[in-house]
């Protein structure tokens, strides 16, 4: 491990200690420095605190808003629920991955540029299929105008 980065688990662990952090704040500390939660940082919070590695681990499993990985910069989440699966959301999916040369266990592009995530559900019935673009929502998408819409941010 990297001195800077232990450094910052350090940090991170005083305040936890100062503030009495539950859990989910030292993940959501962890994550928003370094982007995701890496296995050496569960183990090295697991040690320093005494508390079972798998305590953590069923906490990043159980809330979607941790991630085990890297990644990209631009993160395409598509709307997986029932209205917009049966508007296209698969399809949608499947043109991205194409697009992205994602593929299918792969969620993050090589270059890290692009993650392609799923959810159940954003809330946006009325405008299905939607995608969130780094939270920007895109809604009537279809499969064709999703690739145009990516482009921009290839650039």
């Amino acid at each position: 491990m990297e001195k800077a980065q232990e450094e910052v688990l350090e940090k991170i662990f005083q305040g936890s200690l100062k503030n009495s952090d539950n859990i989910i704040t030292i993940l959501q500390r962890i994550q928003n420095e370094f982007g995701y939660v890496s296995e050496e940082n569960v183990h090295w919070f697991a040690k320093r605190t005494a508390t079972p590695a798998s305590k953590y681990y069923g906490v990043i499993t159980f809330y979607s808003q941790f991630h085990l990985a890297p990644r990209g910069k631009n993160i395409v989440t598509v709307c997986a629920g029932t209205v917009c699966h049966v508007k296209g959301a698969p399809r949608i999916i499947s043109k991205i991955k194409e697009d992205l040369k994602l593929k299918e266990d792969q969620d993050t592009t090589r270059d890290k540029q692009f993650t392609l995530e799923c959810v159940n559900c954003v809330g946006a019935c009325s405008i299905a299929p939607v995608v969130l673009v780094n939270e920007k929502v895109l809604g009537k998408v279809t499969p064709t105008s999703m690739v145009k819409s990516l482009k921009e941010y290839k650039e």
